[in-house]
């Protein structure tokens, strides 16, 4: 995989290359800025874009660096890094889109195994969030007596967080050790609940219309 890098701690970033180069990808592009990567992804042939999401040109860069690449190279993917869990940078990731995209706190992908897994869902077109926050946007909802998370059960909301986090069906039954007819099962009974549309037609469907839920939830940190 061909990954560029945006990242400006300088040690970070070079232990990101080492971490990327030991998982077997190639760095085309290592920067400390988002106007630099901009001129990375233009130039060379990148499959999944790594950025800070505090960094320069503005205090938030990283995000708006990731608008301007999806909006230019929609093909690309993007892994957003941050030291913080914060639900309203989670927000902005989620209006850039909700394929091909993920956010992840820099401590759990220091790793090969976590990083590499994480590059390689995003660039297989799913949506990668850190757990953290996938937790707190079910549960913070679920105890607003007026919002339609608060009819799901313990079980479905289970589901629906493993859903969030971006995971499929078969992820979901091995991490709650049931069948996976079980969780289509719960799955069904969860869009019934939500009233959310069951004719997605991207195999990703569960994920993006349970994203779009908790994006119009609009729940803050």
């Amino acid at each position: 995989m061909r990954v560029a890098i945006a990242e400006d701690g300088a040690l970070f970033r070079e232990g990101l290359v080492l971490l990327l180069q030991a998982a077997g990808h190639e760095v085309v592009g290592c920067v400390g800025d988002g106007d630099s990567l901009l001129g990375v992804v233009a130039t060379e042939q990148v499959d999944v874009a790594v950025l800070d999401i505090r960094m320069p040109p503005e205090p938030d860069g990283g995000l708006t660096t990731a608008e301007k690449i999806r909006a230019r190279h929609p093909e690309i993917g993007l892994l957003l890094l941050s030291h913080y869990a914060e639900t309203h940078y989670l927000m902005r990731v989620l209006e850039i889109g909700a394929e091909r995209i993920g956010y992840r706190l820099k401590e759990r992908v220091a790793g090969v195994q976590v990083l590499a897994d994480t590059l390689d869902r995003i660039a297989a077109g799913e949506i990668v969030i850190e757990p953290t926050l996938a937790k707190r946007l079910v549960e913070a909802p679920s105890k607003r007596a007026d919002s339609p998370i608060s009819t799901l059960t313990e079980r479905e909301l289970d589901v629906l967080r493993l859903m969030a986090e971006g995971h499929a069906n078969n992820a979901i039954a091995k991490e709650l050790f049931v069948s996976p007819k079980v969780v289509e099962k719960h799955t069904a009974s969860i869009f019934t609940k939500l009233g959310l549309p069951r004719d997605q037609a991207m195999h990703h469907r569960r994920v993006l219309a349970v994203l779009a839920y908790l994006r119009s939830s609009r729940i803050e940190s």
